[in-house]
């Protein structure tokens, strides 16, 4: 007679012909010199036994599948958690037809009914717990797990019914057997750019602005209920409540007032948003860009304009000088005093401007005389 010797931790399946016909456990053996059987070593460590390996143990021996093995089926509800010393390994997903070898009964399945579309919460923090790459939880793409953060709220959709808002933290749900979508929404008030809007005036003229909106939600659910896009719902009435207010009037007219665009914008949108639970705290035009051809003319009329405001003013002035000096000459006719302070007054912003003055024959002869005067080498 020939021995083998099982090891600890181990099964040896014997198979004549390919048909399994005994399983050994772990000890010493006696096998025959003739007709050795072929024997298939099996480590009892969990792992998962070979699919046709497994058919075949569940057709021909049972009571093998029974003693040995850990039945993971799954029905078409059902997901289940496989544990290995009470550490979760893998997320068998419903319809799932799995045998395990068993460790001592070290292994351990959980069953979970995915009808209940949330994720139990050990089962949601063992999958979210942090680990190495070659030991994160097979088969948790099953699961949806939702983070909200604070000053936000998040808006869950199962099979296209929107639920209850979620507050901030944690969730988890099953993605089979139904349809599960969540977007986080935040609850904050926040900015909406409308950029690049190429709209004709009335008076057939180009103009490009771009338009920032300040807006927030006054009921998440009201506007998820109705909107499967709220923002790009808002940008769309942006959009339109623009090209009506500059559409609809001339280049004078906006030039004029440049606060009609906010006005007629903000108040078309408030109005036509306030029935999806969205509102605009404040809005307005960023910037007007004319084309090329139009600034040139624009320019131009401005450079008319202010030169013939600045024609203007200066006759203006130049009336008032006049004026001046004629009020002058006359008080100067009837007042011989004043006659002779103005020509001291001149005489001193002469001497200003040079270096020597050289007088003859006194203070009359320089006011009534010849005056010589030597300027500085």
């Amino acid at each position: 007679m020939n021995k083998m010797k099982i090891r600890k931790g181990q099964l040896g399946l014997l198979a004549k012909e390919g048909d399994y016909y005994q399983i050994l456990e772990a000890g010493e053996h006696r096998m025959p010199w003739f007709s050795t059987p072929d024997v298939t070593l099996i480590a009892r460590d969990g792992s998962e036994v070979a699919a046709d390996l497994g058919d075949t143990l569940r057709r021909f021996h049972p009571e093998w599948v029974e003693k040995y093995c850990l039945v993971a089926d799954t029905t078409e509800h059902e997901a289940a958690a496989l544990y290995s010393h009470g550490v979760l390994l893998e997320i068998i997903p419903p319809a799932s037809r799995r045998l395990f070898w068993q460790d001592s009964d070290n292994l351990r399945l959980v069953r979970m009914d995915t009808r209940d579309v949330s994720v139990p919460t050990e089962i949601m923090q063992a999958v979210l717990q942090p680990r190495t790459r070659d030991k994160t939880v097979k088969g948790r793409d099953i699961i949806l797990t939702v983070n909200v953060p604070a000053w936000h709220a998040g808006v869950l959709k199962i099979d296209g019914e929107t639920q209850a808002l979620l507050p901030p933290g944690l969730s988890a749900y099953w993605k089979v057997n139904h349809l599960v979508e969540a977007e986080i929404v935040d609850l904050r008030l926040q900015v909406l750019e409308v950029a690049g809007q190429e709209i004709l005036t009335r008076d057939k003229v180009n103009l490009r602005l771009n338009l920032a909106a300040n807006w927030g939600y006054s009921d998440v659910l009201q506007a998820f209920s109705q909107l499967t896009k709220p923002v790009d719902h808002l940008y769309r009435e942006l959009q339109f409540a623009l090209r009506e207010a500059v559409g609809t009037r001339t280049l004078d007219e906006l030039l004029e007032n440049k606060q009609v665009i906010d006005e007629v914008v903000s108040a078309q949108v408030a109005e036509r948003m306030a029935s999806f639970g969205m509102t605009v705290a404040s809005l307005g035009v960023k910037d007007i860009v004319l084309p090329g051809d139009m600034k040139t003319i624009l320019t131009k009329l401005v450079e008319a304009e202010k030169s013939a405001q600045a024609n203007v003013i200066r006759r203006r002035e130049e009336t008032a000088a006049t004026r001046s000096l004629l009020n002058t000459a006359k008080v100067m006719e009837s007042n011989p005093v004043a006659l002779r302070l103005k020509e001291l007054e001149t005489l001193e912003r002469v001497a200003e401007r040079i270096d020597k003055i050289s007088v003859f024959g006194g203070l009359d002869q320089v006011l009534h005389g010849l005056v010589n005067i030597k300027g500085g080498a």
